[in-house]
């Protein structure tokens, strides 16, 4: 009785302590939702000084998803690639958003524009700064929404298929993407170059304008900080592409996500679990002049891409999770006696 009350009065602290920590060194996970009509093959560059998660690249067939840890204080981006072909050994290209590496994985290189990208710059006790950009050009619809952490946490990116809209200066191939002003001509005013370097002299351009006016809280251009970057402490982060896909089929045609789970830097533990909150097969009402796809009750997936849904957790949720903390807790303190 003399451990117990020692484990309740002095230890239980010290474990939560621990448990604190421990997901401070892990960081964030980042979850990859493929609501797209065909596979995706995401690629994902660590910035400078930041280590390579479990894959620089990777295949994701529709209707699936794939999670990776992260340390804490991470920084990188991630992006899909659309219409590739790999052999049986992983080499090959693709149409957009492809790394140059030959191969499945990018192996430390970037993606080629134009590509619709998602940065993040994962605090160390801090807060998160993420964005969805479109500076770099636009190839498929993205969506980033943080989970489980604190402050405004706002959702960001876009749902609008640009390809649809692009001009004709702007368009690859047959619409498979949507290329920057600066990629298409060049010009200093268009790439903040020059004597157009600095926040006062680089204006947007009725380009930018055009992808502002479809992704509100997208970069348009390279000084859109003001409505495009946002913040949040110790959330995961789920990225989807074609978010607004499923919302097109009817319930009966849904079928379940199927998932796998990666440990951070190679340990390569996996799971499956099915994926299916928020996006279950809900019928689409109509969509708005900006792009956003409006459910049945005419809010969820617009404040979703946007950043206007507010958060709420249930009752029941929150319990359970107290009582997961709690009981991982007194496990740790049982290990201390």
């Amino acid at each position: 009785m003399g451990h117990r009350s020692q484990c309740s009065s002095t230890l239980v602290p010290r474990c939560l302590l621990l448990l604190i920590t421990y997901k401070g060194v892990l960081g964030a996970t980042f979850t990859f939702v493929n609501r797209c009509d065909y596979t995706v093959w995401p690629g994902i560059l660590a910035n400078a000084g930041s280590p390579r998660l479990d894959s620089t690249g990777f295949e994701l067939p529709k209707e699936t998803s794939r999670s990776f840890q992260s340390p804490t204080g991470w920084s990188g981006r991630f992006w899909g690639r659309t219409g590739c072909s790999f052999d049986g050994s992983g080499l090959g290209s693709c149409l957009t958003g492809d790394c140059g590496s030959g191969q499945v994985e990018c192996n430390g290189a970037g993606a080629a524009p134009p590509a619709t990208l998602a940065e993040f710059t994962l605090g160390t006790g801090g807060q998160d700064f993420y964005d969805v950009s479109l500076v770099d050009g636009y190839n498929l619809p993205m969506i980033v929404e943080g989970t489980g952490g604190s402050g405004l946490c706002a959702s960001t990116g876009c749902t609008t298929d640009l390809n649809q809209q692009c001009p004709s200066e702007l368009k690859v191939g047959d619409g498979d993407a949507c290329k920057s002003a600066c990629e298409a001509f060049g010009s200093p005013e268009y790439c903040c170059s020059g004597e157009y370097a600095t926040p006062s002299t680089c204006r947007p351009s009725v380009y930018s304008e055009m992808f502002k006016a479809a992704c509100p809280r997208s970069y348009s251009y390279a000084y859109d900080d003001a409505t495009s970057t946002f913040t949040c402490a110790g959330a995961d982060y789920t990225l989807t592409f074609c978010p607004s896909s499923p919302s097109q089929k009817s319930s009966r045609d849904s079928t379940p996500m199927t998932s796998t789970t990666s440990q951070g830097s190679g340990s390569g533990s996996v799971t499956g679990t099915e994926y299916g909150s928020g996006y279950s097969g809900t019928g689409l009402g109509s969509t708005s002049g900006s792009g956003e796809a409006i459910m049945a009750d005419g809010s969820y997936l617009a404040g979703l891409a946007m950043g206007d849904s507010p958060r709420t957790i249930s009752v029941s949720t929150l319990y359970s999770s107290l009582m997961a903390t709690a009981t991982f807790s007194h496990i740790l303190c049982l290990l201390q006696l």
